[in-house]
């Protein structure tokens, strides 16, 4: 009776799900489970109502055996599904982020909303220590945020008016307002928990193959059951049919391949999961698995390698001329253009807090440069032809320009009453984790080639600094593809990391698209990873976790399969001639038990990856860019 209620209700799922499959020639896990649990009951009933029917000395039942099978395999898949909900986790942090409620101004008062109430154009008070609602930007106020749950960086960054904010993140000190850009499920924090759940969802193309070997594995188990019984039958010893049924249930019992199926999804559940934590979404699963087999990572320049805007990043000075009175009257010049290389000029002057200049006149000579009357003082910036035009002796500073140049720096002179005062560097630097980022992936065995349609000389000069080990150089978006398509010859596989609207094309066409997710919404929709950190240490981080993540799925598969075939012999009864040894089905249930839970032991194990790279590990000190004038 006890038996029979286990077996109707806790275990009926077998029943329902596994003889319907057996019937349509598709039979499964609960196929095995079924079948074997059916075959012990009913010869016990057979024994206890009806023993005439059955030889003398194999009268026995096996009641508690299909009762403890059915048991024993329930309570492992409820520690899989307590174990499935701890893979989660990834995705519940991530929920717990979201606010609840925000300060909303309503006719100049700050009144508490829920957050489904917020709309696009709602200006927001955030005080210090809140937790930022929505994404925004800052319209009045100034304060330090705490963005580590998307970059994954520990710094807090500083906030002022124009600057964005993101949804989930924490204010620190200092109190601001900020407008709503983006509300519900547009928000950065609501992408990503969408991209964690479809990632965790997919099937990787590993999984195809566990799958061919469920489908034959299962038919292949029944009919070796069968063969068991047979054989039992035929030469077992006294009474035959007992030890052929034990034989029989006991390879059905071990057999069922719940590790196997177990093997993939869980390793990916956890190795996303722990990925997004490290601000490392992958868009899309297959990539998880694709990454591990890339021989190539090849990068954009502009805004992936450095910085993505001009800086000033020299000041060779000629004579007694002083650093900070060149700056200011260059800077009163360069303010009247819009040029980024002016820009660049502009932005190093207010940092260094110099004086400022009203400009009493302005003439732009084409193709040369400019001149203006700043302060009294007639200055002239632009290339050497516009010195040369005005007949100015270059000195010593025409060597530092040519040292500039073949560095990859745009280098301008600045006049000041007729006389050459400086050599001014702009460029684009360097990322200061750049060249420790690609340094950790020549570590890890990768070719590094950078493709950009910048001229062939910048993009050599950065290679040098940061290591990279083959340029492509002078190409446009078309051509990055084209590119692509070279490295990939040999049969390597290629990565592609980017940021523009011009690198979506190379980031769709190649074996997986790495997004910095600093850059466009179209190079991040166009990808297959999204780093949040926005420079290259994510693909450090990213490969890391996508090789291990690999290797715990080949460890759970080996063990799975293993596992199987080792003993399913010993479950035959391949020892008893031997050592008069015969596995139980109660054992048999127990062991098969056992080795999903080791698999998803093996797969939470993923939960433990750390960063192989952070900020205060391998990072280069950023170059001081403003470096005083000699004495």
């Amino acid at each position: 009776m006890l038996t029979t209620i286990v077996l109707a209700w806790p275990g009926r799922a077998f029943y329902t799900k596994g003889f319907p499959a057996l019937f349509k020639g598709a039979p499964d896990m609960n196929s095995l489970v079924a079948v074997g649990t059916s075959a012990a009951y009913l010869f016990s009933l057979v024994a206890l109502f009806a023993p005439a029917l059955l030889p003398e000395g194999s009268r026995a039942v096996y009641f508690e055996a299909a009762a403890v099978i059915v048991v024993l395999i329930l309570l492992g898949r409820w520690m899989e599904a307590r174990a499935k909900g701890r893979t989660g986790a990834a995705i519940q942090k991530l929920l717990g982020l979201q606010a609840r409620t925000a300060r909303v101004l309503v006719d100049g008062e700050a009144q508490d909303v829920a957050i489904e109430r917020i709309r696009v154009g709602d200006i927001l008070v955030v005080r210090p220590g809140e937790r930022i609602a929505v994404d925004g930007e800052v319209t009045d106020g100034s304060a330090h945020v705490d963005e580590s749950m998307i970059t994954g960086e520990p710094v807090p960054v500083a906030k002022g008016t124009g600057d964005p904010v993101t949804g989930g993140t924490v204010n620190g000190t200092g109190a601001f307002q900020f407008r709503a850009t983006r509300v519900g499920a547009d928000t950065t924090l609501a992408q990503i928990i969408r991209m964690v759940e479809q990632a965790q969802g997919a099937k990787l193309p590993i999984q195809g193959m566990v799958d061919r070997i469920t489908l034959w594995f299962v038919p292949a188990v029944m009919a070796f059951a069968a063969l068991t019984v047979l054989v039992w039958l035929v030469v077992g010893p006294s009474p035959a049919l007992s030890y052929a049924l034990v034989a029989g249930v006991s390879v059905l019992i071990i057999a069922c391949p719940c590790a196997m199926g177990l093997a993939t999804p869980t390793s990916i559940m956890v190795g996303t999961g722990r990925a997004a934590e490290m601000g490392v979404l992958f868009r899309k699963g297959d990539a998880l698995q694709q990454l591990s087999g890339i021989g190539v990572v090849a990068v954009d320049k502009t805004g992936t390698v450095t910085e993505g805007r001009p800086e000033l990043t020299d000041m060779v000075l000629s004579g007694a001329f002083v650093r900070t009175e060149v700056l200011a009257l260059v800077a009163a010049v360069e303010a009247q253009s819009e040029h980024p290389i002016a820009d660049a000029i502009v932005r190093a002057a207010r940092a260094e807090n110099v004086a400022r200049h009203e400009v009493e006149s302005f003439e732009s000579i084409t193709g040369h440069g400019v001149r203006a009357h700043v302060a009294g003082r007639d200055v002239l910036v632009g290339a050497d032809r516009l010195m040369t035009r005005e007949g100015l002796e270059l000195g010593a500073l025409a060597e530092a320009e040519t040292r500039l140049a073949e560095q990859g720096r745009t280098a301008l002179f600045a006049a000041i009453d007729g006389r050459v005062a400086a050599v001014i560097a702009v460029a684009d630097p360097v990322k200061p984790s750049s060249a420790a980022a690609i340094g950790a992936l020549h570590d890890l065995g990768l070719k590094i080639a950078m493709i950009t349609g910048d001229k062939r000389e910048t993009a050599e000069a950065i290679a040098r600094e940061t290591g990279i080990d083959q340029v492509i150089a002078g190409v446009l978006p078309d051509g990055k593809v084209a590119a692509l398509d070279d490295l990939r010859k040999g049969g390597r596989q290629v990565a592609f990391v980017g940021d523009g609207i011009n690198d979506a094309p190379a980031l769709a066409h190649a074996d997986v698209g790495i997004a910095i997710g600093t850059g466009t919404d179209v190079a991040i929709e166009s990808a297959d990873v999204v780093l949040m950190s926005g420079d290259l240490r994510g693909v450090v981080n990213a490969y890391q976790v996508s090789t291990r993540t690999m290797r715990n799925i080949r460890q759970n598969l080996f063990w799975a399969f293993g596992y199987n075939v080792a003993l399913i012999p010993v479950a035959a009864g391949v020892l008893y001639p031997l050592f008069g040894l015969l596995l139980s089905p109660v054992l048999a249930a127990g062991a098969m038990a056992l080795s999903s839970v080791f698999v998803l032991t093996n797969a939470l194990r993923l939960r433990r990856v750390s960063p192989a790279m952070d900020e205060t590990r391998s990072v280069r000190p950023a170059a001081n860019l403003y470096p005083a004038p000699a004495e």
